[in-house]
């Protein structure tokens, strides 16, 4: 996780950078706006922008967006900078950070923003067959396609290959192809010369400089426009890219891994996924499977997720009963681990005994399964129940618009807002997502809030 801190290391902001560095994150430190946009433009990059909202916070990000630099920007002060921080709310930050700083606040923010970074989970005979094959590949230069439904951890596995990797050494980079706008991802990719659009007032290195030596993840692949393809494709044959209004290529080393949601093949019969760039691509195929199908995972990540959630909430560690890991085991969990993640967060927050019961683990009422039969080590999954008698009468005489949206937004809201979980939970793309809630903002209808990982540039 790459933090810059813009502001005096020496009061408040010091100590946010340091409880940062003891989460593992890595800093950077700019005194004032302008050297901050030069750092940012080098290549030396941030997955997240810490400003001091006594600075010019909204130059910053207003020069951000016009140079096409897609990283969020969190304003910082104390209770005394209440209307500054509310202007660069305004102008676009992300988040207010409050000081002097909150450790267990400053982890939920770096956890949210950048992952965790941990080794997979992998109890389940099938989990561990991906890993192995994972391992088997990673000391290789061959691009990697890490194939998986939505929230089964994909980014995860890609960033267990790179650690296993010869290249552990160098940076690790990943580009999310999805939420960053079409209009910003050329320029986050390849960077920029000085006067290449309106708004490059000085050059800008891409995500393939800043990954030299090292591996660039390109997320979810299949999102990317059909035109930038023919870019990326060239960059991966010729090992150079060419930054926007430049006029010579410019050499890189790096190994690729890409991560997709869809069948590319389909994306190719379609026409919006080139043949060749997925042949270049695909020179080896790893696929993590979905939670339905490594039962004996949910167990150790429910585990894992209950200890992690208890930690950034400053609460006492509770266990999981046996009574909640067995309903846990039942649900078809169609938004993978990242539902798990959220299901147990919640069950965290929730919880009131000693252990964390079943009482405490709220589920869509149409994931509800009948208990696994005890003394089995993979749980039975249990048969979707049938629609009770009189289910659709509610439904008649509204227009399949309407349905629509009342299931995306309740959706929404199980998922506390976040835009990933929901649209891995609904299947359908973030992106397609993201249209419907502005159709919905646009006729007026409340949305809820997104939360701090799912908030793109405007």
């Amino acid at each position: 996780m790459r933090v810059m801190i813009v502001g005096s290391m020496s009061a408040e902001l010091g100590e946010a950078a340091r409880i940062a560095i003891s989460r593992g994150a890595r800093i950077t430190q700019a005194d004032d706006v302008v050297p901050a946009l030069a750092q940012l433009r080098s290549g030396r990059g941030a997955d997240v922008v810490l400003c001091d909202v006594q600075l010019a916070i909204e130059d910053l990000i207003a020069a951000m967006a016009a140079e096409r630099i897609a990283a969020p920007v969190i304003a910082c002060g104390t209770r005394a900078d209440a209307v500054r921080a509310a202007a660069a709310i305004r102008a676009g930050a992300r988040e207010y950070l409050p000081l002097p700083p909150d450790a267990e606040l400053i982890a939920a923010m770096l956890e949210t923003i950048g992952g965790d970074g941990r080794a997979p989970v992998a109890a389940d005979p099938v989990m561990l067959a991906a890993l192995r094959r994972a391992e088997q590949v990673a000391a290789s230069e061959a691009s990697v396609l890490i194939r998986g439904e939505s929230g089964t951890g994909k980014e995860v596995m890609a960033r267990h290959i790179h650690r296993r990797s010869r290249r552990a050494a160098g940076p690790f980079i990943a580009v999310n192809c999805a939420a960053i706008p079409e209009n910003l991802l050329e320029s986050e990719l390849f960077g920029h010369e000085k006067g290449a659009f309106s708004g490059a007032i000085a050059r800008r290195i891409g995500r393939f400089e800043a990954a030299d030596g090292g591996t660039l993840l390109l997320d979810e692949i299949s999102e990317m426009d059909v035109r930038l393809q023919a870019k990326l494709l060239r960059a991966i044959q010729e090992r150079e890219i060419d930054r926007l209004g430049g006029s010579e290529p410019v050499k890189v080393n790096v190994r690729i891994l890409a991560t997709t949601n869809r069948p590319l093949e389909a994306e190719v019969r379609k026409g919006t996924f080139r043949e060749d760039l997925y042949f270049r691509l695909n020179v080896v195929t790893l696929t993590v499977p979905p939670l339905r199908e490594r039962p004996r995972d949910i167990a150790p990540l429910a585990e894992m997720f209950a200890r992690r959630y208890a930690e950034v909430n400053g609460l006492a560690y509770r266990p999981l009963s046996a009574e909640a890991v067995r309903l846990l085991e039942v649900q078809p969990w169609r938004g993978n681990v990242r539902e798990l993640e959220n299901t147990i967060h919640r069950a965290v927050l929730l919880a009131t005994g000693e252990t964390i019961g079943v009482e405490a683990i709220e589920l869509p009422q149409d994931e509800t399964a009948v208990p696994a039969a005890p003394g089995n080590g993979h749980a039975a999954r249990a048969a979707p129940s049938p629609a009770p008698a009189g289910t659709l009468a509610g439904l008649v005489g509204r227009t399949v618009a309407d349905v629509e949206r009342d299931l995306i937004l309740e959706t929404l809201t199980h998922c506390l807002g976040n835009r990933t979980h929901a649209a891995a939970i609904l299947g359908i793309s973030i992106r397609t997502l993201r249209n419907k809630l502005r159709e919905y903002t646009a006729a007026g209808v409340k949305v809820p809030a997104a939360g701090l990982a799912d908030r793109v540039p405007a």
